[in-house]
């Protein structure tokens, strides 16, 4: 859908820039990006600083539905694995009308967030009792009509899942629904390009695959990013060392010839000889700031990664927080209180604002991990745009050079005026079309999904 839009002000190659003429082609991409133009009279005018939206490069849109849900502690000890035992009893409930319905509403969530386009960690792939669905792609389909009516971008990511463990060969039962080989995952890979979706493919975890399969998995991917959780929990450090003698990053970077295709998400815990490792690979890292504080994972190395040169982008994961400008914000104040120091982001000398240098990092590792050659305000790139709220309380006085660390570090209440995804208005003034329905049936699938009837 073409459309010519003027910008007072826009974030163009990690910098603000005045004056802003796009210019979004039918093909849906920018055909020109041109900084200092007067607005011609046929350009619609932008009502507020305009920057590119970022990828949410780490969703499991079912645990929306478990999100506030798991804030209380009945037993005297609460940690990652007994949230995934409570959320597994979701995973069981949760059918393709209701799983459209739930993604429905947190994809119209994440685009309010700043997010134009999602990457779904996709493992919940077959019936309750565990058997395959006739249609085999029946559930990965609903996440992609969810995608539709919300408007947002879309990168499936079927998931390999064999295993409960390093020492567990099969599955348990509360994780049935989850079993897949690498010929499954290729097969919906296939199957999704031939409906003309974006798919790359993911591996769940070390323990919960086998070497093989990954090898197999990897060498028969068509071509697009290839995700895996990666040290994400202490306890998982351990057993793989027991397991293979190495750390889990250590395997991948001896084992798995990691290249740019690879996302190593949450990666919490790495050493400085890990982060070069991946560093060296060119693969990239999802970082999760809200659900990693969450669930207590640790706190992500977040200066050596930066330093290192590795693409960092980021991920709203299990979904307590669908805002992205959110997820930075946490992502350094984790740093500020485990360091006793501010802007620990920031690069003087180089980039003096945490807030800028967090962005722009997010978007440039955000497009690597959905496959995207190019993204944010270059020809070429989707005509995805966010616009700022001029009127936001957080903005309200600020030099403009200060935006930016304003709308991260000044808690912005809806930053976002309007979102525009693929050369599409999703977004004009705050609201989405769909919202009100959307709100509706999601308030009714969790009404049955949490039914005590159940």
């Amino acid at each position: 859908m073409s459309a010519v839009l003027w910008a007072p002000r826009a974030w163009v190659a990690g910098r603000w820039a005045d004056s802003v003429l796009l210019e979004a082609g039918d093909d849906d991409c920018w055909q020109s990006v041109r900084c200092g133009v007067p607005s011609p009279a046929d350009a619609l005018v932008m009502a507020g600083p305009a920057l590119p939206g970022l990828v949410d490069a780490h969703s499991h849109a079912f645990q929306r539905a478990f999100a506030g849900l798991a804030e209380r502690r009945e037993t005297t000890h609460d940690d990652f694995w007994s949230w995934r035992d409570r959320m597994y009893q979701v995973a069981l409930r949760v059918t393709p009308e209701s799983l459209r319905d739930i993604a429905t509403q947190l994809y119209i969530e994440l685009l309010r967030g700043g997010y134009t386009e999602v990457c779904e960690f996709h493992y919940l792939q077959h019936d309750l009792d565990g058997t395959p669905y006739a249609e085999r792609g029946a559930m990965a389909w609903q996440l992609a009509e969810a995608a539709r009516d919300a408007g947002i971008g879309l990168t499936l990511l079927p998931v390999l899942y064999e295993r409960a463990g390093f020492t567990q060969p099969r599955l348990r039962d509360d994780q049935r629904r989850f079993a897949t080989d690498a010929d499954a995952v290729l097969a919906l890979q296939a199957s999704a390009h031939a409906r003309g979706l974006r798919c790359g493919v993911a591996v769940h975890s070390l323990r919960a695959a086998s070497p093989a399969l990954i090898e197999r998995l990897a060498a028969g991917a068509a071509a697009g990013p290839i995700h895996i959780h990666v040290a994400e929990q202490v306890s998982e450090v351990d057993d793989c060392v027991a397991a293979t003698g190495l750390r889990p990053i250590e395997w991948l970077a001896r084992h798995a010839a990691l290249d740019a295709r690879w996302q190593l998400v949450h990666a919490t815990h790495a050493t400085p000889a890990e982060i070069d490792a991946v560093a060296r690979s060119g693969a990239g890292v999802v970082l999760c700031p809200s659900t990693e504080a969450n669930l207590g994972d640790g706190l992500f190395d977040l200066p050596r990664w930066l330093a290192a040169g590795v693409p960092i982008a980021l991920g709203s994961d299990s979904h307590v927080c669908r805002d992205a400008l959110e997820e930075l914000r946490l992502a350094e104040y984790g740093q500020r209180l485990a360091r006793r120091e501010r802007n620990v982001a920031a690069a003087p000398g180089h980039e003096p604002s945490s807030a800028a240098r967090l962005y722009q990092r997010a978007l440039d590792g955000g497009a690597a991990a959905a496959g995207f050659a190019r993204w944010g305000f270059v020809e070429g790139a989707r005509a995805d745009l966010l616009v700022a709220d001029p009127g936001n309380d957080a903005l309200l006085g600020v030099p403009e050079a200060s935006t930016l660390d304003a709308l991260v570090f000044g808690s912005a209440m809806r930053a976002w005026r309007d979102v525009m995804v693929a050369g599409r208005w999703v977004l004009r003034d705050h609201a989405h079309a769909q919202s009100a329905m959307a709100a509706d049936r999601f308030a009714r699938s969790m009404a049955a999904l949490w039914s005590p009837a159940r």
